[in-house]
């Protein structure tokens, strides 16, 4: 896998924006067989982070991971099976990220030094990882223009750029993974 260059990056998009609604359903259809776990915390869990700040932000969330599953099949191709991964592969992204993202909320208590060697190897290994950088910076732009239509909205920005970032990524290792295999 490799980081898309931008014309790379907004043929994707454009496709994303594209799909139509009967299309669109049969890619979520085939999306939670092919990535049961992934499909789960994506679409069930995430969202509930974001909707504990703004509910409107919730729901741009999910249509933005939708977007991002779009880019990754017109860019990688088909989403890989989760029984082509190892089994433990998304227990091990969440483990892995459960610490790290706990170290990024600021009302979370913990101890100084343990914060800030989660957050060190959260930014070590998203440097070690390819990422969508174009990607990133586009849902990012996304969410704030979205923001900026309600003041209601602006305190949930933080929460809803780390979340899909942390998809992002998840992303991004999956289709290394696969392409490892």
């Amino acid at each position: 896998m490799h980081e898309l260059s931008t014309p790379e990056l907004y043929k994707a998009l454009e496709y994303a924006k594209s799909v139509d609604e009967e299309t669109g359903k049969s890619i979520l259809d085939q999306f939670q067989i092919d990535q049961p776990a992934l499909a789960q915390a994506i679409f069930a869990i995430f969202p509930n982070f974001v909707a504990e700040q703004d509910q409107d932000m919730a729901y741009l969330f999910m249509d933005l991971c939708f977007d991002v599953i779009c880019v990754f099949q017109h860019a990688f191709g088909e989403t890989p099976k989760q029984n082509e991964l190892s089994g433990e592969w998304m227990e091990k992204q969440a483990a892995l990220l459960d610490a790290e993202l706990q170290s990024l909320i600021a009302e979370k208590t913990m101890d100084p030094k343990m914060r800030a060697k989660l957050q060190e190897r959260f930014s070590q290994r998203a440097a070690d990882e390819v990422t969508q950088t174009g990607l990133v910076k586009f849902m990012n732009d996304a969410i704030d223009d979205f923001a900026s239509e309600s003041p209601s909205r602006v305190p949930a920005i933080k929460i809803t750029q780390t979340m899909i970032f942390v998809v992002i990524r998840l992303f991004s290792n999956l289709y290394s993974t696969a392409a490892k295999k």
